[in-house]
């Protein structure tokens, strides 16, 4: 399985954790790591909680998820990978996740994280 392989069928109950621990090492909340979350997916509370509960797969969360209109403004680099350049939509929405949680952790305004206005 290939480096791609490994994180589209890892339980995002297994990330989510690493990633609420980011944003609250910088002083930054959970609720701040599920706004983004949500903004991204539109799940709400109860179907995030469902997704931690069921240990679905990357894969599988982003498949049901209906994604924000305005995600394709979430552009840099993240893991050394420019987000745009990648070839997978699949990894392009795992690594726009990335880079939301790393923008809240460095307190970068959430209107600017959502990318309002």
């Amino acid at each position: 399985m290939d480096r791609n392989g490994r994180i589209v069928e890892t339980a995002f109950a297994d990330v989510y954790p690493l990633y609420v621990a980011k944003a609250e090492r910088k002083g930054h909340t959970r609720a701040e790591v599920d706004t983004v979350i949500s903004w991204l997916t539109g799940y709400d509370a109860a179907r995030l909680a469902e997704h931690l509960a069921s240990r679905t797969t990357f894969r599988k969360f982003f498949a049901a998820a209906e994604m924000h209109p305005r995600t394709s403004l979430v552009t840099g680099v993240i893991c050394g990978v420019r987000i745009e350049e990648l070839d997978d939509e699949l990894m392009q929405q795992i690594r726009r996740l990335d880079k939301l949680v790393d923008e809240v952790a460095r307190g970068r305004a959430m209107s600017k994280v959502l990318r309002e206005g």
